[in-house]
């Protein structure tokens, strides 16, 4: 593939690699460190003039630091003559403030100033995964392509469950309805959903499940799980309203603070989620984690974006 670049960020540079394996690449040379005062400072290894440039940062980890290293990163390949430059961004960063609510009308809307910072660092289009609220594409004015980890969710269920035909996938709460209703139409079973209140951010009052799912296997599906606070409550009243098992398939798995002791007391067969974020710690202490590999689906919207070919193809298939 010529004339084109890819770079890692400092926070999931697993990923990377593996992306640039698919693609047949090296990962391009890179220096990023810190001055004594915390200052970011990068250095890219090799000419990016006229060059097709790829730069794989994921919203994790130091959050802060990473988006501003990717932020640096974007705008030394720009002012260096890249022709043009894409942010792959498998987790965006603050896409849960998305949003003024009824509740504390002062609240930012961040992930928009999110979006007008890359912009203005020059970043020329970006590629994401399952954002929290896909309206986070109308933030931008520069071209968003906002990949699924539902074909490879899919792709888990069908070698992973063996029962999943006498499946029902549930949404922990009403905004992930739309997502289970397709994973449900596309396996030809049964959706319910929980219905919850919550007091303040990172705390649930009370569940309400609306569906029938006693003697089935369960599966929960979100676009991610952060304390677990919601999903450990879901799979209790999943299980009390008589459900035989219980899975939970997240595409971001960000596991913070009391989230895997909270896993490894629930009553879970596995939990799932993809590698948009490391997850090797977090399996070490809990043995229900399970990874599915994203990186294929990653490095073919890479692929097609520089050939100029549809990436529309990837909302419903796992490339080979």
């Amino acid at each position: 593939m010529p004339n084109i670049k890819i770079f890692s960020g400092s926070s999931h540079p697993d990923l990377s690699q593996k992306i640039a394996d698919r693609l047949g690449l090296e990962l391009g040379k890179v220096v990023t460190k810190k001055f004594s005062n915390q200052e970011t400072c990068v250095e890219i290894g090799e000419s990016v003039r006229g060059e097709d440039v790829y730069i794989v940062q994921s919203g994790c980890g130091e959050i802060n630091d990473n988006l501003m290293e990717l932020l640096i990163m974007i705008n030394a390949c720009k002012i260096a003559s890249a022709s043009r430059v894409s942010a792959v961004i498998p987790c965006f960063p603050y896409a849960r403030q998305d949003k003024k609510d009824k509740v504390g009308s002062r609240a930012p809307i961040s992930a928009k100033l999110v979006a007008n910072m890359l912009s203005v660092s020059g970043a020329d289009h970006i590629i994401t995964m399952d954002l929290h609220a896909s309206q986070i594409q109308g933030f931008f004015d520069i071209p968003v392509d906002n990949l699924y980890a539902e074909p490879a969710v899919l792709k888990w269920i069908k070698e992973n469950i063996l029962e999943w035909k006498n499946s029902i996938i549930v949404s922990p709460d009403a905004g992930g309805a739309k997502r289970v209703t397709s994973i449900a139409d596309r396996l030809n079973v049964d959706f319910a959903l929980i219905h919850k209140e919550r007091k303040k951010a990172n705390e649930v009052d009370r569940m309400v499940l609306v569906g029938d799912v006693r003697d089935r296997v369960a599966i929960l599906v979100d676009d991610m799980a952060d304390t677990c606070g919601t999903i450990c409550h879901a799979a209790d009243k999943l299980i009390s309203a008589g459900a035989t098992k219980v899975y939970a398939i997240l595409t971001h798995g960000i596991f913070s603070g009391p989230a895997i002791s909270r896993i490894n007391n629930a009553c879970f067969e596995a939990v799932v989620v993809t590698n948009t974020i490391p997850q090797e710690e977090k399996m070490k202490h809990c043995p229900k984690i399970q990874v599915i590999d994203i990186s294929m689906i990653l490095a073919e919207a890479i692929r097609r974006t520089h050939n100029g070919e549809s990436v529309s193809y990837l909302f419903s298939h796992v490339p080979l």
